[in-house]
């Protein structure tokens, strides 16, 4: 399935969240969506590296705080995000990933949005056995960054198939680190999910089946939240 501007220009947009653990396959059905619907997929890590790579106050406070190897505060994160919403190329709406990743923070959210509030929050829905699956046999090229499968025959050789870089399995997707990152997230995740279930803005998405079948399943519940351009 491909996408060109008339699709996206005849969307109405979206303001949506989505949720999911890692290796549900959020940023490649984030990915579809946003073109599909004309905005931007927003990840905390793109607006951390477009505020430090912009210089702006935040992002050079953001470098600072983790140049020292500390976590970035809520409070600078949160500045990231309404800069970042509120850039030209968001007028339409966006995808956010990676934030909230708390209540705090999605009470934080709610007043960036509160003149334009999300239309809804999906909650990409896979196993962990699947996820820990998936993720055990990713490898990332070293070169550019290109993610395979493991048995991916575009890496038979042992190079990329872009750049001639080496995939590797990165050390965090080992299948001990995948179950604490898991564990870390149900604990994180769990109460951002009620409350969104609570405001009304939850919808859980099947994330297993191919590609095609759980971006059909997305595009369903987008649509039935934005009838109508707002």
């Amino acid at each position: 399935m491909t996408f060109d501007d008339e699709a996206a220009t005849a969307h109405p947009g979206v303001r949506m969240l989505l949720l999911g653990r890692q290796g549900a396959g959020k940023g490649t059905q984030a990915t579809r969506l946003a073109q599909l619907c004309g905005v931007p997929h927003i990840s905390t890590g793109d607006m951390l590296r477009a505020a430090v790579r912009d210089g702006t106050p935040l992002g050079l406070r953001a470098k600072q705080i983790m140049d020292a190897g500390d976590l970035v505060p809520d409070e600078v994160m949160v500045g990231i995000v309404d800069d970042r919403l509120h850039l030209p190329d968001a007028d339409r709406g966006w995808i956010l990933d990676g934030f909230p990743r708390t209540v705090g923070q999605a009470v934080a959210l709610a007043d960036i949005t509160a003149r334009r509030p999300l239309d809804v929050v999906v909650d990409l829905v896979v196993d962990n056995a699947v996820v820990i699956e998936r993720i055990s046999t990713r490898r990332t090229c070293d070169g550019c960054g290109t993610v395979y499968r493991a048995d991916d025959a575009a890496i038979a050789d042992g190079t990329c198939a872009k750049c001639g870089g080496t995939p590797r399995q990165r050390d965090d997707d080992q299948p001990e680190a995948i179950s604490r990152r898991l564990v870390l997230y149900e604990r994180e995740t769990a109460p951002l999910v009620d409350h969104y279930r609570d405001v009304g803005l939850l919808e859980t998405v099947d994330g297993l089946g191919t590609e095609d079948e759980v971006f059909a399943r997305l595009l369903a519940v987008v649509d039935a939240r934005t009838t109508t351009p707002s």
